[in-house]
């Protein structure tokens, strides 16, 4: 089907914003992706599109929504996407597009509340006795932090926290703002009107353009629809992550933080230490009853100890509510303190009676960490939640660089109602890069592994003068490998834990030969262009753990088919990911190596090979060597 006016009419404002930018360069990747977009949003059909690197993939589906004039919401994974569109995408826009829109753009940015500071929170401190004592059981950092804050609030005009230039401690900041479980809500508050995530959420109501994060997406969806503005499109960018974010958010988790969180609610509110004493103690009953199974699936129904433990703060509960209750003051702040105590208890009692039932099609399990374990009941499949929520509600694009194949199924997407592109990539990969797989390597079980990989990776990073980012599947490959290549080579040697990782990414790029090392957070979310990345390394096909119990229960319902559609589209996607940080630009040039035998001598490794974007491939050092040395002379 050629192009039709509509689509011409869509290309030719792509290309009137476009030419706009610094550097005009000839996407048809872009194009395809743009006019499939207003295609699927006219025919309200939902639309896959895997549009690789280089695309210019945010300008390619704002275009086509913009002028459909449907209100949108654009879900984002990262922070770092929120900003860009925020603060650079819809700006320039705006700006192209003014003279042909019927009205100028509005969009917004809305976050989760406990990103915004609490006016109520700010007027009560240091206002109760309760609240002095609270201040002088604090340190005076933290003393000095809020301080800050609350100078800061009276000059700030959106309160985000993301507009702060320091970044304050999380004791300072849980003084000074609240979450959706303790907020009694605008007409509650004595501060409703002059609430900044209340005022976010209005500015959102009126916007063209919604940005938000997919977990609070995700909220929107476990709350019945009821979060975000209505609309009629939603995009859900990087959707390779839309599974696991709408799992987390639609389950129920307990942990005993929440449960120290009601206590610290309940003081401040009831003058009496038997009630708060009674939570801290079950706290930690929680804990220890939860830690014996971290990192495992919890059997329904759930076991006598945790039920007990659950029970008892359950009955602290019901007292604290009729304790609450019994209280009657015309001070403005015992009355506030008091509506949050009783939200947050009720919240946390309804997610525990959730948790006593037995629950079909759900897992329960413990993650976190050995010191703050919690409990999880999250769902088999999302693909119900997903379909009340989304596709049923409106038009729905997911786009990212790598979609996993098993994608529209894990989500349950509707089969005759979605399409799916692959609009590929503008950059010259087979010229430009080179895909390494050391064949030769010992297979990941074995003993005599780590000191081969060591002399590798050496080799590999001595041929590109340094400009490497070595990615690894554990901290303990990551640190090992980074103390010896310390001790062996001249050049600097960063590790993850070493800065934040936006300015560990700015020390990394300043200097051209240093070498960054890190781990599955730095899989994504690295943009790196020019020389100073060169060399991609990673050390193992990045399989999901075995032992991780959501996925395993998961891989029981499948059956036989659990490594094909779940292990496998996870670990290709993942090294899509990884491999993805090298070429960011036109001029970029260098090579992913992987130094994992079984990409080329397993069966699987066609299909992982497949994902990634089509670079020449080699098992021969020799030949990675001398294209890195000729690479990083010009």
């Amino acid at each position: 089907m050629g192009p039709t006016p509509q689509d011409r009419a869509v290309l030719d404002m792509l290309h009137r914003v476009t030419s706009q930018l610094p550097e005009v360069e000839e996407r048809p990747g872009q194009d395809e992706m743009t006019i499939s977009i207003a295609r699927a949003i006219a025919a309200k059909r939902h639309l896959v599109v895997q549009a690789g690197t280089g695309t210019g993939k945010t300008l390619g589906y704002l275009v086509p929504v913009i002028l459909s004039g449907k209100r949108t919401v654009v879900a984002t994974y990262t922070k770092a996407l929120q900003d860009q569109l925020a603060m650079n995408d819809l700006p320039i826009l705006a700006d192209a597009l003014a003279d042909v829109l019927p009205a100028p753009l509005e969009w917004a940015v809305l976050k989760g509340r406990q990103n915004y500071v609490c006016v109520q929170r700010i007027n009560e401190i240091g206002s109760s006795t309760q609240d002095r004592l609270d201040l002088n059981n604090s340190s005076p950092g933290v003393n000095n932090e809020i301080a800050r804050l609350r100078e800061w609030s009276t000059e700030t005009r959106t309160g985000d926290a993301g507009e702060l230039s320091w970044t304050p401690s999380d004791a300072a900041w849980r003084k000074v703002s609240v979450g959706s479980d303790e907020c009694p809500g605008a007409n509650r508050c004595a501060a409703g009107e002059q609430c900044f995530a209340e005022r976010a959420r209005q500015k959102a109501t009126q916007a063209d353009v919604i940005v938000v994060n997919t977990h609070l997406y995700g909220l929107h969806v476990a709350g019945g629809g009821n979060l975000l503005p209505e609309h009629e499109v939603v995009i859900f960018d990087e959707a390779h992550q839309l599974e696991d974010v709408i799992s987390s958010t639609i389950g129920v988790e307990i942990g005993p933080s929440q449960v120290t969180n009601v206590a610290v609610a309940v003081r401040s509110i009831v003058h009496d230490d038997g009630l708060p004493t009674q939570f801290s103690d079950s706290a930690v009953r929680l804990r220890d009853s939860l830690v014996v199974y971290f990192g495992k699936q919890v059997a329904q129904p759930i076991p006598d100890e945790i039920r007990a433990t659950l029970l008892d703060i359950r009955l602290h509960i019901d007292t604290a509510l009729s304790t609450i209750r019994a209280i009657e003051s015309d001070d403005l702040s015992v009355r506030q303190r008091k509506l949050r105590a009783q939200q947050l208890s009720t919240r946390l009692a309804e997610s525990i009676d959730f948790c006593l039932e037995t629950l079909t099609g759900h897992v329960v399990f413990v993650s976190g960490s050995t010191n703050r374990p919690h409990l999880e009941i999250a769902p088999l499949e999302v693909g119900p939640a997903l379909h009340n929520g989304v596709w049923s509600q409106c038009t729905a694009i997911l786009t990212s660089a790598t979609i996993p194949l098993s994608l529209p199924q894990r989500i349950g997407l509707p089969e005759n109602n979605f399409d799916a592109i692959d609009v590929g990539s503008p950059f010259n990969y087979e010229k430009n890069s080179m895909l390494y797989c050391a064949r030769h390597l010992p297979e990941p079980n074995s003993r005599i592994r780590d000191a081969a990989v060591h002399d590798e990776i050496a080799e590999l990073i001595t041929a590109a003068g340094g400009r490497t980012l070595a990615l690894f599947t554990t901290y303990r490959a990551m640190h090992a490998a980074a103390d010896e290549m310390a001790n062996r080579l001249p050049f600097h040697i960063w590790r993850q834990d070493d800065l934040p990782k936006m300015a560990l990414l700015r020390e990394f790029a300043m200097e051209e030969s240093a070498c960054l090392f890190a781990t599955a957070g730095f899989f994504q979310g690295v943009d790196v262009p020019g020389r100073t990345l060169s060399l991609v390394i990673i050390d193992k096909l990045p399989f999901p753990r075995p032992d991780d119990p959501l996925l395993m229960a998961r891989r029981e319902l499948v059956g036989s088919a659990a490594f094909s559609e779940i292990d496998l589209p996870r670990a290709a996607t993942q090294l899509a990911q990884a491999a993805g940080r090298l070429i960011r630009s036109q001029s970029d040039k260098g090579v992913v190596a992987i130094l994992d035998p079984r990409l080329a001598t397993r069966g699987y490794g066609k299909r992982m090979v497949a994902t990634l974007p089509p670079m020449t491939r080699t098992i021969v050092r020799s030949e990675v060597e001398d294209f890195l040395r000729f690479t990083t002379r010009e």
